[in-house]
């Protein structure tokens, strides 16, 4: 799905009041195009597999709410699908008063993993759950040898993953815990895309912040100041080198499924294949 098909189904959803979907603000373009207009995001969907997602993150989102959690709050309770592309609505978060840190998203994460499981039930977090549509999307793109190699690596993390003895008590985790899925405004941090949101181990949670430093070059004073917000390193953990291999598999995978047609994806998707396959931990990775 590219700009212009997301726009399209922007204007067949009409639920931008005023003004043409041609005048919505990209945000993000991804698994989901993130449109904004006047006081509202709306996200347009990838394709109608990720419908059942868009309806639990929905579900998330109010949980939260009566909860008290600082997360971002929907604006409509159902989601459309819309030319075979689910659609949800969302109250737009303030203009940012700084770029959110580490440490914020520490402070959250300490909210969400207190939280007992809510009434509807959460998945397990199917990390690798995606491997298999992102290198159908990616094509003749990539090298099917490259592909093989991802499908066996997600084969053999699924499977370790699965006998891991988690350090912390299990339930509710955010599922993508970065930085930039935290939203500083005048209020404070507030957590934002729940679509990931999950019943696991919460340390997959954690593991995101450690990949994130030896991966793409997080400073080791801003991973200091996440552990100590947050009360423990994750690298302590016998199991961190497990969640840690799934969630490169995936992240890898992830950056295929953008590979045609766009170069710069194809080359971060070969950086990335080539030091999964060398073994090579200190190989920098890039954000896409």
């Amino acid at each position: 799905m590219d700009e212009a098909r997301a726009r399209d189904v922007l204007a067949a959803a009409g639920v931008l009041p005023g003004g043409p979907a041609a005048d919505a603000r990209l945000l993000a373009l991804g698994e989901n195009a993130v449109f904004a207009a006047g006081d509202l995001v709306v996200k347009v969907g990838r394709d109608a597999e990720l419908l059942d997602r868009a309806r639990r993150e929905l579900d998330i989102a109010l949980w939260l709410a009566e909860a008290g959690v600082p997360a971002v709050r929907a604006a409509d309770r159902k989601p459309l699908l819309v030319d075979g592309h689910p659609v949800t609505v969302w109250h737009r978060l303030p203009d940012p008063v700084r770029p959110a840190e580490p440490r914020d998203l520490a402070e959250l994460l300490r909210i969400v993993h207190a939280l007992p499981a809510p009434s509807f039930a959460l998945p397990p977090r199917e990390l690798l759950s995606g491997v298999e549509r992102w290198l159908r999307l990616a094509g003749d793109a990539i090298d099917p040898a490259d592909a093989a190699y991802l499908r066996e690596r997600r084969d053999g993390f699924a499977t370790a993953a699965a006998a891991l003895t988690p350090h912390l008590p299990p339930g509710p985790i955010h599922g993508d815990a970065l930085p930039r899925n935290v939203h500083i405004g005048p209020d404070g941090p507030v957590l934002v895309d729940l679509e990931t949101f999950s019943a696991d181990l919460r340390e997959h949670d954690l593991v995101v912040m450690a990949l994130t430093r030896d991966r793409y070059g997080m400073a080791a004073e801003a991973y200091g100041s996440f552990t100590r917000a947050y009360g423990w390193d994750v690298r302590e953990w016998e199991g961190c080198s497990v969640l840690r291999g799934a969630r490169e598999t995936a992240s890898c995978a992830w950056v295929a499924q953008h590979a045609p047609g766009n170069p710069k994806a194809l080359a971060e998707f070969a950086r990335r294949v080539a030091s999964l396959r060398d073994g090579d931990e200190t190989v920098r990775w890039y954000p896409f």
